[in-house]
């Protein structure tokens, strides 16, 4: 599963990065332990371009009638998207990019747990490929959440987890934004485990277990 993961860049190389010219974010800051059910930076395709904005993590359907299924639908997985009819019809027509420049993730070692951050080897930022929705309550206030697809690790997170995120590559982002593709076939071709060769993971102190902590440290390597 992806449960945590670090977007520790500024705004203006956001925006530069995904060819975005507005954003709506209006309080935008490092985040170095982002943890379900907050407002996440996303990228969606617009019809002047790409738009940056907010979503909720936690895919809360827009069928559903308690927002509160969100908790348990942070991520998606792969191999059964085609199955499940609101993923189905996600898949097809509300596709978003959840940007990142590492993930964490828990490897049993001994008795406890160890915390590891995954990143690119060169450091960049690198994209979750995700999928949104739009909930109204009773009386018609309107969040818009999002969900991590997953899939099987590759072999660098084959030692540390069984499933890591879907990360695209970036000649792929485009075709997974783009609105007019509605081929769900050609789309979960995309959806594949990244390059090993291309990503390094070191452990990180277990502070990063505490969702309320947010703050450069955690992502220091540790002995």
């Amino acid at each position: 599963m992806c449960g945590r993961y670090t977007i520790t860049v500024t705004l203006d190389e956001l925006m530069l990065r995904y060819l975005v010219y507005e954003s709506t974010i209006t309080d935008f800051r490092p985040k170095y332990n982002v943890a379900p059910m907050q407002f996440i930076p996303a990228i969606v395709q617009g019809k002047s371009g790409n738009r940056l904005g907010e979503l909720r993590w936690g895919l809360v359907p827009s069928w559903t009638k308690d927002d509160k299924i969100g908790r348990k639908m942070i991520n998606a997985r792969v191999e059964t998207l085609t199955e499940k009819p609101s993923f189905h019809r996600l898949l097809a027509s509300r596709r978003c990019i959840i940007p990142a420049d590492g993930f964490y993730e828990w490897k049993q070692e001994g008795n406890q747990k160890q915390p590891y951050r995954i990143l690119m080897r060169d450091g960049d930022i690198f994209s979750f490929a995700g999928l949104f929705d739009i909930w109204s309550d009773q009386q018609g206030n309107k969040i818009s959440t999002c969900t991590i697809i997953t899939t099987e690790p590759n072999s660098l997170m084959a030692n540390i987890h069984n499933r890591m995120p879907v990360i695209l590559h970036q000649g792929n982002e485009t075709e997974w934004l783009e609105r007019a593709n509605t081929e769900v076939p050609v789309l979960t071709k995309l959806l594949k485990p990244y390059d090993a060769n291309k990503m390094r993971a070191y452990r990180v102190t277990t502070a990063v277990g505490n969702v309320r902590n947010d703050n450069k440290e955690l992502i220091e390597e540790i002995g």
